[in-house]
């Protein structure tokens, strides 16, 4: 099936050659490495690098504030475990990643949304909703936001940071997409020093799905915690195999060359994508400066939901826009993945529309 819904880039646009050439290395290593179970806080050679790459960005940490995890999702499941009680109150974006709704249900805490502008969250409504619910947690993307694609604006975050500070909130900035940023941006770890922001992120976009590595960067007695929670519920940290796969391909030079043509591929792929869905009255809220997401508003009566239903029908995977809503109003947007938009996806989107006209 077509899948211009889905959250990942085609294989034959991740790092093979390098993936292959890390295998080829890992088979020669040491008998440990392909047997034993993860170390608690995961390689020390790979939370170096990632140390060394947020010193580049301007936010100096030690190794040891560092703790790598199996994924993005499993760390802000250890995060939410270790900080929150069933009935406290987590605030998310809104619309944001619709995995955010499934843990924090799971978790059986109470979700308030905050509507998410094209520079951030709605400050109006984020200060009320501190003043009003108390939240412990708010869970965000500031840049390449997932699913609007849209980056916070320096000013939008620096206010984020005053009302956190006044109000004892705790952030969890989930940096998946940094890599696909041709131009950073603000990000509020770095604005706040890892005080009240916790970092985390994967390879899993950039690199391989295949090979499961996430992190968190964070205060170190946070970490501290961190891992002995992820000891108790994973007996360690991630695959060694893993985690050895991501620590040689981020070591071989070729892996910057890659993310600098992957951001230009997007580029193209995002105008490419937007040139083609404008015939069909398929217009995009916001034009990304990075990533593969695009999040567009559907033709005057079309409702995304059944949209989507209507696709499956045609081999079509979409993404509908009530599925990344608390509050169930973007039932007109639809998520697209330009990397994922073959020349029959227009097609049978054009077929689509015209049945539901």
């Amino acid at each position: 099936m077509l899948k211009p819904g889905c959250g990942w880039m085609p294989p034959d646009w991740m790092p093979q050659t390098a993936i292959r050439r890390a295998l080829r290395q890992i088979s020669r290593s040491e008998d440990a490495l392909l047997a034993d179970y993860g170390s608690s806080r995961g390689r020390q050679d790979l939370r170096q690098i990632l140390a060394r790459q947020c010193a580049e960005e301007g936010l100096p940490v030690n190794p040891d504030s560092v703790l790598l995890t199996n994924s993005a999702s499993q760390t802000i499941d250890l995060i939410c475990r270790l900080l929150l009680q069933p009935g406290d109150t987590v605030l998310v974006d809104d619309p944001c990643y619709f995995n955010f709704h499934a843990l924090l249900r799971v978790l059986d805490v109470r979700i308030i949304s905050v509507p998410f502008k094209r520079n951030g969250p709605d400050l109006t409504v984020f200060a009320e909703a501190l003043d009003t619910h108390c939240p412990r947690l708010y869970l965000t993307n500031s840049a390449l936001h997932n699913p609007t694609g849209a980056t916070i604006s320096a000013q939008t975050a620096h206010q984020i940071l005053m009302l956190a500070a006044n109000s004892n909130l705790t952030i969890v900035e989930d940096d998946t997409f940094a890599a696909l940023e041709p131009d950073l941006s603000p990000r509020l770890a770095t604005l706040d020093g890892l005080q009240r922001v916790i970092r985390i992120g994967n390879f899993s976009k950039t690199l391989s799905a295949a090979a499961r590595c996430g992190y968190v960067i964070a205060r170190p007695d946070l970490i501290e915690a961190l891992t002995d929670l992820q000891v108790a519920t994973n007996f360690g940290g991630p695959s060694p195999v893993a985690a050895e796969i991501v620590r040689i391909t981020l070591a071989d030079g070729s892996y910057r060359k890659h993310i600098a043509a992957t951001q230009a591929r997007l580029t193209r792929a995002r105008r490419d994508t937007v040139a083609k869905l404008r015939p069909l009255g398929v217009e995009p809220w916001t034009m990304p400066r990075g990533g593969f997401y695009l999040w567009c508003r559907l033709p005057e009566g079309i409702d995304a939901g059944n949209f989507a239903k209507e696709a499956l029908e045609h081999q079509l995977i979409l993404a509908p826009g009530n599925v990344f809503s608390a509050m169930g109003d973007a039932n007109r947007f639809m998520r697209f993945n330009v990397s994922q938009m073959a020349p029959l996806v227009y097609d049978t989107l054009a077929k689509i529309i015209r049945i539901s006209a």
